[in-house]
């Protein structure tokens, strides 16, 4: 049985009674859990997704299991920075996801002598890199429309040293935020 809430609404000549029905419980809850998916499934895709860090690639600034959020919509905005942490699909499987720094943009000219990165012939100045190698790479232009990428650990990260340049279409955005572990959390 429906039950009905009578308002009053104000007429020409008095008032007049209008019946509003009531949704049983349970179809509100339904309601609510619907709105709440489809308004969950518009922000992963579109504004903020959760990641996480499943390899050694990028310690020390990203341990093994930390959870970070990206912002989707970002380079809608904003041109890609040189030393954002970024995440994109992995050029040589796209289903994957991966997580790297932006080291060269489109136009630049990328090389690597005994471990240290030039960028257009100037060092680039790293203080996040705690692990260095001593890898050496002949200079390569990073085409329009495509980033290099390396992970922090030089090491224990496979990278555009390896695979090649990440495509304009294959980022997904930058990493603001590592929210676990709590006593880790920040940007």
């Amino acid at each position: 049985m429906l039950r009905h809430n009578l308002t009053m609404f104000p007429g020409n000549g008095g008032s007049v009674m209008a019946a509003a029905a009531v949704k049983p419980w349970w179809r509100e809850t339904l309601e609510t859990i619907l709105w709440a998916l489809v308004i969950a499934l518009i922000l992963r895709t579109f504004v903020v997704q959760a990641f996480w860090i499943p390899s050694r690639s990028m310690v020390p600034t990203l341990l093994i299991n930390d959870r970070v959020l990206v912002a989707k919509f970002w380079y809608h905005f904003q041109e890609p920075q040189r030393g954002q942490i970024f995440v994109f699909k992995y050029p040589v499987d796209p289903k994957r996801d991966f997580v790297k720094r932006i080291i060269g943009l489109p136009g630049d000219t990328v090389e690597i002598r005994n471990g240290t990165v030039y960028i257009n012939n100037d060092p680039l100045v790293e203080e996040y890199i705690e692990f260095p190698d001593s890898y050496t790479m002949e200079p390569v232009k990073v085409p329009e429309g495509n980033y290099f990428a390396m992970g922090d650990n030089r090491p224990n990260s496979a990278d555009s040293r390896f695979w090649g340049f990440v495509p304009e279409e294959y980022v997904k955005g930058p990493v603001f935020l590592r929210y676990w572990p709590l006593n880790r959390m920040g940007k």
